[in-house]
């Protein structure tokens, strides 16, 4: 995972080291409620070994059992249950070990060391330790943690969350995406209205009668973005999280592919006539760059529509996305709260521009109007047309 020893074995414990909890901590945690978190959800049983932060060098998944130090950034957690909860100095959660790129938040790295202390990177279990920080938050810092143990298995095997669904994954070929219409959501940056765009979309889409599936490609665990497409009319709202990823950022382009292929797969199950996708970020951001400039993964995209804040952002980011082949159907984002910045876009761009309310009536019915294959073609009209990608490109 972007050169992270992702899929190291489990270290071998010296001899000499025996997992023994300390009684009075074994007393601590009886008499402890711990919180865990969503990531951890389909972590079941396990046992706690004190040990083993002593010499192991945390992976991306690795789940682990945390006391809160202090409090800063992240007040609370999302829990297994989905609940939002409160958390406090001195409370213990589960929570899984991940990288995290926010620019309005936190840039933050799984440590390549051994360490005593970490931090709480996204609410849904994300943990690693941050590296930079919005100067909105830097007055009062990350939320920090202790690590008290690793959950292990039957097995003594450091449980992991990825390793948990490795074998649900699928390899990409681009087959799952030739039985629906995935239509991509991109924007400028984050929170530029990609998520809140997409899930008008949906709405759209569901009042004129079509089966939508929403799924949330990239990112950092948190289930604000699936719920809210779920609320407005997503049959199935699906991410990353699903297949045991805490975040997407610095997975390779590969496992990118084959967990696109594996939530594609799971959304055919509900039979969608379109999956809206949203891929987090902006498209300068480095995962969402890398697909963007994928021609197979392109190949298996119909449309596109570009979020943006600004009318500058709105403007040079179709010029980008043109520059790399892709056309964008629709222009949305958080600039079209502004009638005067609509209109200065609309001055340089001929890309149909279009509020939350106009993007449920009349660019969805832009979107319905496009032409279209049969949703078993091998590669889709869209493909066709801004990439010139062959069959045998994506076989």
């Amino acid at each position: 995972m972007g050169g992270q020893r992702l899929h190291s074995p489990s270290p071998i414990r010296p001899k000499h080291i025996k997992t023994i909890h300390p009684t009075n901590l074994l007393l601590r945690i009886m008499n402890t409620r711990m919180k865990k978190t969503l990531i951890c959800g389909g972590v079941t049983s396990y046992t706690l070994d004190t040990e083993l932060p002593q010499y192991h060098i945390p992976q991306v998944g690795d789940v682990a059992v945390f006391e809160v130090l202090s409090l800063g950034k992240h007040l609370t957690v999302q829990a297994d249950s989905r609940l939002i909860v409160k958390i406090m100095p001195g409370d213990q959660i589960m929570a899984a070990f991940g990288h995290r790129y926010a620019t309005e938040q936190f840039e933050g790295y799984v440590p390549e060391q051994c360490q005593p202390e970490f931090h709480i990177l996204g609410a849904g279990g994300t943990v690693g330790w941050v590296h930079s920080t919005h100067a909105k938050f830097s007055g009062g810092g990350p939320t920090r943690l202790k690590i008290i143990g690793y959950a292990t298995n039957e097995r003594g095997e450091i449980i992991n969350t990825r390793k948990m669904n490795k074998s649900r994954m699928v390899p990409f070929t681009g087959a799952a995406a030739s039985q629906t219409r995935v239509v991509l959501s991109v924007g400028s940056s984050m929170d530029s209205g990609k998520t809140t765009s997409a899930a008008y979309l949906v709405h759209g889409l569901a009042r004129k009668g079509r089966r939508v599936t929403f799924i949330k490609l990239t990112g950092t665990v948190f289930t604000k973005d699936c719920d809210l497409a779920y609320d407005l009319g997503a049959h199935q709202a699906l991410d990353f999280s699903d297949f045991g990823f805490p975040s997407t950022f610095m997975c390779t382009e590969s496992e990118l592919l084959d967990l696109y292929e594996s939530l594609l797969n799971r959304a055919l199950e509900s039979e969608p006539d379109y999956v809206v996708m949203e891929i987090a970020d902006g498209i300068y951001q480095r995962e969402t760059k890398m697909l963007l400039n994928n021609a197979r993964f392109m190949s298996t995209v119909q449309e596109v529509m570009f979020s943006a804040c600004d009318s500058l952002a709105a403007v040079h980011g179709v010029q980008t996305l043109r520059n790399w082949g892709i056309a964008p159907f629709a222009l949305c984002g958080m600039f079209t709260t502004s009638p005067l910045l609509m209109k200065e876009v609309r001055e340089y761009v001929d890309v149909p521009v279009f509020t939350l309310d106009q993007l449920t009536r009349e660019g969805v019915q832009r979107l319905l109007s496009r032409p279209q294959l049969p949703v078993d073609s091998e590669v889709p009209v869209y493909a066709m047309k801004n990439h010139s990608v062959t069959l045998a490109d994506v076989a």
